[in-house]
């Protein structure tokens, strides 16, 4: 690989204009594809085959009037009443809504508080029509049992009488007015029997809406204090509305800031899909300052930084052409620049700073560019090779948002690496000495850049630092190791409460819209308005016409007797009355642990809800699919966990020939996982810090967070520790002791790993403040596992286990021999003024040497020798 490499960074030096050439030819055709191909971006999540999406269609093919997203709106008077002039200025505003494309309707707040006002009303004077019709009809009986006595009475007298003929005058008379009391009687039986069913019938009635005023609870549009709540319905998800749609509802409702009316709009309405914001550039030219700081060269802090904009230009130009072929989530593209700028902006660090070094070393010019691609490049391919390796194994999961998440940006790096590879050497030919600064040639014995004094004595290996900080460490190791540890599971303490879920309203900045409309929707019209379930009731046979209501009261009524359910709200029903609607709103919050129980339980009750009514029921709404994607994701954690540290394992093993190296590598990455949870949990769950992390509303973790900084933070970690730990294995294939290896190699790789850790921590600390509030926790995630990985695991605790281990880092067992051979070091790489070992040679000396730094060759364990 090394001398491939060598090879590449050798022709790319010597076409430097051509390479150049063809990164910018290709970029501007990336670039017109993207402008002629590209769609808009989409915020909806989609599991396919998930219990939530099964119910939606459903729902969206025999209720079409009551599928499509919702988008709120809360319009505050500024009185305490709406006056008959506000009202007129609403609806004016609510008809042009309605013409924009993609709007379905708008649920006029005032027409359903007074549909809601009328139904109260009609159940009370129902209640009373019902009483009184209960009065009349005892009075009814009172009459008859009356009228059935009299009809006995005169009976018996008939009996009495029957000696007498029938035409004696006075029985006559009586037998008229027997038959006529029994064709009365009949008469009044029948018509008292027509009068309680109909009255049976008015009760049921009567009851189904007292059930329905029940089951509306506390179900208020319009406030004494003059708010009001109004829906935008639209005709897909609200994720997936084109985004000018969305635009177009604040600007026709600033007409309503004349008429005396503040509107707020929920996030479904004023979410962003754009790709920068402030807090990437900030993040940007953090690390621009950083470059300059760690160089001391506009010139050479230029390049990392020109490369890694190359890099994510074309990535993110060549996904944006590809969402002609498919719907990109905003997410999609925000990860791919978070993770293509950090990983570009190191990988081509890395390689400069090799060539800087070897300059100062008084190395030819294009022989040193040549040999920083074949060494430090080696380096960075393996590094990039195990992120793209990581990012595409999010596939795995089975969830198309991670692995769309993932394929895009192990795209972006895998472009950075060939940008590092092809246009960094290119650029270093074209700059020549000016990579270095004329102070730093001066410091360095150089009267002239690029030419050595005569007599001056160059160290070959160029200036070495951090040597004072590795003494320090490895002076008491152990002591440090077990710090180390326990430090890290100190701060990993949080994790253990880590609860996962999606950002809403709440989560917005506190100086925004969204967030004030999620705020007064809450405080205004419950909680459970922010974030409202969906049921659906589906029935094998029809509805008859006249059983609608009383079917959905009985299916109401068994939801709202659930714990934590406010209000149950009947709104739609299909043609053929096979399915109904209802908008079940919970008690609590969206974000909220006690909402999950409330949809738990919901869910539990569709069995009991079968065997009353005979409808199969099922859940959907942005609340269910929160909760369901959060589950399938937590399930794919530790399986995607196993893959990677499995993974680990085995590039490692293969890269260092050692069985030990591996696994404190394997551990270091768990501890800064372990502390990157602990930190977002205590920020972004239990509002530590909330203030300057702008978390005004402390939630669930982004659910998406733990399995995508597990992918991302591996293939940063295994960076550091190529950088660090094979500078050790090339001190120690060259002859060194593994111990004395362990310092010459962290003092060659200490300075430009630090300075690569605070600019990927700069990038990623950009996105803490990022637009896009779901890529918040994840930027400030990875800010502080990269802090972490690179300062406590890799340059404090792998030195010290390093120390430790001695010669026993290096055992190889000889039953793994048929290991591949990796010249991840460039050992075969010679200088051409020196006669250096050869690639074989190298390989001997590492397997044939012994130990030394105080032990003799028999201390040394046998698989070391081996």
């Amino acid at each position: 690989m090394a001398s491939l490499l060598h090879s590449i960074g050798r022709w790319c030096a010597h076409h430097a204009w051509r390479v150049v050439a063809g990164w910018v030819a290709l970029l501007v055709a990336l670039g017109a594809l993207a402008g002629a191909f590209s769609q808009p971006l989409s915020n909806e999540i989609s599991i396919p085959g998930s219990d939530f999406e099964r119910v939606l269609d459903d729902l969206q093919t025999e209720v079409p009037e009551a599928s499509g997203g919702f988008g709120t709106v809360v319009l505050k008077s500024d009185s305490d009443e709406f006056t008959a002039e506000q009202r007129d200025a609403i609806r004016d505003v609510f008809g042009e809504w309605e013409e924009l494309s993609e709007v379905r309707a708008v649920q006029d707040p005032f027409t359903n508080q007074q549909q809601l006002d009328d139904t109260t009303t009609q159940v009370s004077e129902g209640g009373e029509q019902i009483d009184d019709a209960q009065t009349q009809l005892d009075d009814g009986w009172s009459q008859l049992s009356e009228g059935q006595g009299q009809l006995a009475q005169g009976e018996e007298w008939l009996r009495r009488l029957a000696d007498t003929p029938d035409s004696d005058p006075t029985k006559a008379d009586i037998i008229r007015q027997v038959e006529q009391g029994r064709l009365q009687v009949a008469i009044g039986y029948g018509q008292w029997a027509t009068s309680d069913r109909a009255l049976a019938s008015a009760e049921d009635d009567y009851q189904d809406g007292l059930t329905a005023q029940q089951m509306l609870g506390d179900t208020r549009f319009v406030t004494d204090d003059g708010y009001a709540l109004a829906q935008v319905q639209f005709t897909t998800d609200a994720q997936s509305v084109d985004p000018e749609v969305k635009e177009a509802i604040p600007e026709i409702g600033e007409q309503l800031e004349d008429a005396g009316v503040t509107a707020e709009y929920s996030v479904d309405i004023t979410q962003e899909n754009s790709l920068l914001g402030p807090g990437e550039a900030v993040g940007v030219m953090i690390a621009a300052l950083v470059l300059l700081i760690a160089l001391g060269s506009i010139v050479a802090a230029g390049l990392p930084l020109a490369g890694a904009l190359v890099g994510v230009g074309t990535g993110l130009l060549a996904a944006l052409a590809a969402t002609q072929f498919f719907d990109m989530h905003s997410l999609t593209p925000s990860l791919a620049l978070m993770l293509g700028l950090a990983v570009g902006i190191d990988y081509a660090l890395f390689i400069v700073n090799r060539h800087r070094t070897q300059l100062l070393a008084g190395r030819p010019m294009q022989e040193s560019i040549a040999h920083a691609v074949g060494t430090s490049g080696s380096a960075v391919t393996i590094a990039g090779t195990t992120v793209v390796i990581a990012l595409v194994a999010l596939l795995v999961t089975g969830i198309p948002l991670l692995g769309q998440m993932g394929l895009v940006a192990a795209v972006t790096v895998a472009v950075a690496v060939v940008v590092a590879l092809t246009l960094t050497p290119a650029l270093l030919h074209l700059v020549g000495t000016r990579v270095l600064s004329r102070r730093a040639w001066r410091r360095a014995g150089f009267s002239t850049p690029g030419v050595p004094d005569p007599g001056a004595e160059l160290d070959e290996d160029g200036e070495e630092h951090g040597t004072g900080y590795v003494a320090a460490v490895t002076r008491r190791p152990a002591l440090v190791a077990v710090g180390v540890v326990l430090l890290c599971g100190v701060l990993a303490v949080p994790a253990l409460s880590i609860r996962l879920g999606l950002p809403d309203g709440g989560s917005e900045p506190v100086d925004s819209t969204a967030h004030a409309a999620y705020v007064e929707a809450g405080e205004k019209f419950g909680a459970g308005t922010n974030g409202p379930v969906i049921a659906v009731a589906s029935f094998a046979d029809p509805v008859a016409e006249d059983e609608v209501t009383h079917e959905q009261a009985l299916v109401g009524n068994e939801m709202s007797y659930v714990d934590g359910v406010a209000s149950v709200v009947p709104f739609g029903v299909s043609e053929d009355r096979r399915t109904l609607a209802f908008q079940v709103i919970p008690e609590t919050g969206p974000a909220e642990e006690d909402t999950v129980t409330t949809v738990r339980e919901l869910q539990a009750t569709g069995p009991a809800i079968e065997r009353a009514t005979g409808a199969e029921m099922g859940f959907t709404g942005q609340t269910v699919a929160n909760i369901e994607i959060s589950q399938q994701l937590s399930d794919a954690l530790p399986p995607y966990l196993g893959i990677v540290v499995g993974l680990s394992l085995l590039l490692l093993t293969i890269v260092f020939r050692s069985i030990l190296v591996p696994l404190t590598a394997t551990l270091g990455f768990l501890l800064s996982v372990a502390v990157s949870f602990g930190a977002t949990v205590a920020v972004y769950q239990w509002g530590w810090l909330g203030g300057i992390f702008a978390v005004d509303t402390p939630g669930p973790v982004l659910s998406f967070m733990p399995i995508m900084l597990i992918g991302v933070l591996f293939g940063l970690a295994m960076d550091y520790q190529m950088f660090l730990v094979s500078g050790m294995k090339e001190a120690h294939t060259h002859g060194e002791s593994a111990r004395s290896a362990v310092r010459t190699g962290f003092g060659h790789g200490a300075n430009v790993v630090a300075a690569a850790a605070i600019i990927m921590t700069s990038v990623f600390a950009g996105f803490i403040f990022a637009h896009l509030t779901m890529i918040r926790p994840i930027g400030f995630g990875l800010a502080v596992g990269v802090l972490v990985d690179a300062f406590l695991v890799r340059m404090t605790l792998i030195p010290a286990l390093m120390h430790l281990m001695g010669e026993w880092a290096w055992a190889f067992p000889k039953w793994l021999s048929w290991v591949p051979k990796v010249d991840a070091e460039g050992a075969s790489l010679a200088w051409p003024d020196e006669d250096r070992a050869t690639a074989e040679e190298a390989d001997d000396v590492d397997e044939d040497e012994t130990a030394t730094d105080g032990a003799s060759t028999d201390e040394v364990p046998a698989a070391a020798r081996s």
